[in-house]
């Protein structure tokens, strides 16, 4: 009990629940908090059980902590799929306004350092390709994706605010596409639509033309990220990009996707979602300087992993709450 502890707000969802993993296995106490909206309390059992983590179903604007002093205090809780944007396009603005603010407050008056999980959403439709952490982006705030974009750009606004106004030492991540096991396969993301519909031989939903681009990166890779940039000390640069450069078409993602499951079920044209981003690309030059860091994991091999893991659930031989609803 005398570990150092950690706060991690939506640390019951997928990229949560990795990073809770990660700090476990580095030593530190975890206090998660998670309102349990997009996130499942069976992603934390194991860690529940053997008391290195302690979970507080509360909203992240809402969280008084208890008598306990952290370390760091990193906020990724937000729902952050396409299909989310409209139902819980408020509470996507709270957790990222007033949630953000709070952890900010809470981690400024036990001097912890704090962590922002913001997005590659906040490029919005860039215009500037690859996309460096220079650029300002391409938002429209008046949009369906609005609020998610904007919360994330206001929560990292507020960020730089308390380091400014404070001295409180911040990280600002921008995330980039990431897929692996403990995804909602029901999130309307590209990888989880595509291992849906393959678990259910359906032909493969794609948007628009299919040549629009992304860049996937499998989650251990982006956990790795996250927690070196939080134990960095003393950055040269308070945000980076993290993602895989590695830039595919979803044609070629459907393509892929099929050759390592083995099943041939062929693609299904759609309409392209309004706003819907036609380039995405990191650009991770900060990234390899500051943390030595590169995803490691092949797509190929990221993909047959969570394509097994993917089967498991549906089959029921070991279950994350996340199987097809």
């Amino acid at each position: 009990m005398d570990s150092p502890r950690v706060l991690i707000s939506g640390g019951a969802g997928f990229v949560g629940s990795h990073l809770v993993e990660r700090f476990v296995q580095a030593g530190y106490q975890v206090d998660v908090v998670d309102n349990l909206a997009t996130g499942f309390q069976q992603n934390l059992e194991p860690l529940l059980d053997q008391g290195t983590v302690r979970l507080f179903v509360a909203d992240a604007e809402a969280f008084e902590p208890p008598e306990t002093s952290y370390r760091f205090v990193l906020h990724l809780a937000s729902p952050a799929s396409p299909v989310d944007f409209g139902p819980r396009a408020l509470e996507i603005l709270r957790v990222n306004s007033q949630g953000t603010l709070n952890l900010l407050e809470i981690a400024r008056r036990q001097g912890a350092r704090f962590l922002f999980a913001s997005t590659s959403e906040v490029y919005g439709d860039p215009e500037v390709h690859p996309q460096t952490e220079e650029y300002r982006g391409h938002v429209d705030p008046l949009g369906p994706r609005g609020p998610y974009d904007e919360g994330k750009r206001f929560g990292e606004a507020a960020t730089m605010t308390y380091h400014r106004n404070f001295g409180l030492d911040v990280r600002i991540v921008r995330i980039f596409n990431t897929y692996g096991p403990r995804m909602r396969l029901d999130d309307g993301r590209v990888v989880p639509n595509f291992l849906r519909s393959l678990l259910e031989g359906r032909p493969l939903p794609v948007y628009g033309d299919g040549r629009q681009t992304r860049s996937f990166c499998y989650v251990t890779d982006l956990v790795e990220g996250l927690f070196r940039f939080t134990l960095l000390e003393a950055p040269r640069w308070r945000v980076i990009n993290l993602g895989n450069p590695q830039e595919i078409t979803i044609l070629e993602l459907a393509e892929i996707l099929q050759e390592v499951t083995g099943r041939r079920v062929g693609v299904a044209f759609h309409p392209l979602p309004p706003q819907d981003p036609r380039r995405r690309q990191p650009d991770i030059r900060r990234a390899r300087t500051l943390l030595h860091w590169t995803p490691r994991v092949p797509l190929e091999e990221g993909l047959r992993r969570t394509w097994e893991w993917a089967l498991a659930t549906v089959k029921g031989e070991e279950t994350h709450g996340n199987g097809i609803p």
